[in-house]
């Protein structure tokens, strides 16, 4: 079985989000949204490690919160950078050596299910690289700075990338190696397509959102009420007796 190591990048500003909770660490229906993103990781047979990759300076009111979560799903904490990159090159720097690809997954996009992420690690160990994405539906407008429509972008064959981005660790370190050549990173798969790979695309769900804003959170909750839920075998982490996944947080 080849073995995937987790990447959670949770070290942005949330400057969009405006509360004085950073999103990865709002509550999402009683437990943290980034707690949400990682159990759907964390009991795989298939990943040999999760990482969660922070700002340095919530360190300290992160382990207060959620020590006892990380030690139980066994999740690592890694300091993040100025940019994504190079919070995600921090976290390559830390990888197991049994970790032959490599998956990166938005901390915030906790309504994932499990079939997606069978699809996309599937597709991953097939061609080396594979992102989720949706096809665009809406008509595409670019405006000028007067918000004057310029012009009607065609939308055929644009999709809107998600995550999880999944790679051959090979792959993605050596992108990554060479990632000062690459300009306005916006995504990992950026990289290793800038580094000569194909990266195959897997249909992801437009219920795969990513929270941004506040309101984003009602929606989230709302998508995971409508999922099924799994047939719990047993206690799926310490305070399963009282309450859910970090909701002492």
């Amino acid at each position: 079985m080849s073995k995937f190591a987790v990447i959670m990048p949770a070290a942005g500003k949330s400057t969009r989000f405006k509360d004085k909770e950073k999103k990865p660490f709002a509550t999402l229906d009683g437990r943290a949204v980034w707690l949400r993103s990682a159990e759907l990781f964390v009991t795989r047979d298939d990943v040999c490690q999760s990482l969660i990759v922070i700002n340095q300076a919530d360190e300290e009111v992160f382990k207060r919160r959620y020590t006892a979560n990380l030690v139980f799903m066994d999740i690592q904490i890694v300091h993040g950078g100025a940019e994504r990159f190079e919070s995600v090159a921090n976290a390559l720097d830390k990888l197991k050596p049994e970790a032959e690809f490599v998956a990166i997954h938005d901390a915030v996009r906790p309504c994932l299910t499990q079939a997606l992420i069978d699809a996309v690690f599937a597709k991953a160990k097939e061609t080396g690289a594979a992102l989720l994405a949706v096809p665009v539906n809406d008509t595409l407008k670019k405006i000028n700075q007067t918000k004057q429509v310029e012009e009607t972008i065609s939308r055929k064959n644009l999709w809107l990338a998600q995550t999880p981005q999944v790679f051959r660790r090979d792959w993605l370190e050596a992108a990554y190696a060479q990632r000062d050549k690459t300009a306005d990173i916006t995504d990992d798969a950026q990289l290793v397509e800038a580094a000569g790979h194909a990266v195959s695309v897997v249909e992801g769900s437009s219920t795969n959102i990513k929270i941004t804003s506040k309101r984003d959170l009602s929606l989230a909750e709302a998508i995971l009420k409508s999922q099924p839920k799994p047939k719990a075998s047993g206690p799926s982490h310490p305070f399963a007796e009282e309450e859910m996944w970090g909701g002492r947080s």
